[in-house]
């Protein structure tokens, strides 16, 4: 076979491995992203323990470390000290107004027995009126000694809810120092060892959801009316340099609002100037990464 031969037959080749390539077999093409979650600290004090690393996966919920919490520990037990010298101040109400109570009961036989005297007119009328006047003030003093009483224990039983309150507050900034994992997901960056100083705020590792991806992408206007939210549609991942990786995907998200098509980004359609950004979701089979290329068919 001679040179010339060869070579029209390479250039044959190359053209149509080109033309099985070319992205106009897709709709639109994008960027895999994901859920990522900054785990931020909640209370300030020492790291002691902070079992996680960087590509570590964990659960959600999954307890990885804790803030020392020796202050709150000691200021807890300083609010129960107080609750028990408040709650020390409560009234007996039912001891304290025993005596009124058994004067006007005294009093009030004595009323019975008068009456029945004064019927029988064998009594002084007048002994009568003082036994009532005398059960009347009895009974106003007991009741201005209940009022002082219960007003006594209603600022008690107040302050008691306050320091309980209080003690609420320090179990949760207690709680909230216990570093756990919010979603269930692969640790991307570690930002703080143990031993450093945490702060309110301060992030202490990235964790992302690598099982349920996305594939961020945009289409031009006149492909914005053939999708909608929930449509299925395929995915294509590159797997290779020249093979790619075909998954089920879901359209999750469509934007509202038109852009600029982004430098990195092609579309069907390259002579439109604004796009639409939509999002694909798609179960991860761990072949795809967070930042690869994808391309999608509507």
């Amino acid at each position: 076979m001679s040179t010339n031969k060869q070579l029209y037959l390479l250039v044959i080749t190359f053209m149509l491995l080109s033309c099985n390539r070319s992205d106009d077999n897709y709709s639109a093409s994008g960027v895999f992203e994901t859920t990522e979650v900054q785990v931020s600290a909640n209370g300030v004090g020492e790291i002691l323990k902070l079992d996680v690393d960087e590509g570590a996966q964990l659960d959600s919920g999954l307890i990885i470390g804790y803030i020392d919490t020796t202050q709150l520990y000691l200021k807890k037990k300083q609010l129960y000290g107080n609750l028990k010298a408040v709650d020390s101040r409560q009234y007996n109400v039912s001891k304290q107004i025993a005596s009124l109570k058994q004067q006007i009961s005294t009093q009030q036989k004595e009323q019975i027995r008068f009456q029945n005297l004064v019927k029988s007119n064998a009594g002084n009328q007048k002994q009568l009126d003082d036994i009532n006047s005398q059960i009347e003030i009895l009974q106003r003093q007991l009741n201005a000694q209940i009022e002082v009483l219960e007003n006594g224990n209603n600022s008690v039983k107040g302050e008691s809810m306050s320091l309980l309150a209080q003690i609420q507050l320090i179990d949760d900034q207690i709680n909230k120092n216990i570093i756990k994992s919010p979603i269930k997901g692969v640790v991307l960056t570690k930002y703080v060892e143990c031993g450093e100083l945490a702060s309110t705020g301060r992030v202490l590792f990235k964790i992302a959801d690598i099982d349920n991806l996305f594939l961020r992408a945009y289409i031009s206007a006149s492909q914005l009316t053939d999708i909608k939210i929930g449509q299925k549609v395929k995915v294509y991942a590159d797997r290779g340099e020249d093979e790619r990786r075909e998954y089920n995907g879901t359209i999750s998200w469509i934007s509202n609002k038109s852009e600029f098509t982004p430098k990195t980004i092609q579309t069907r359609d390259e002579r439109a100037n604004l796009v639409y950004a939509v999002k694909i979701a798609v179960k991860n089979d761990g072949y795809i990464k967070i930042g690869m290329y994808g391309d999608v068919q509507f």
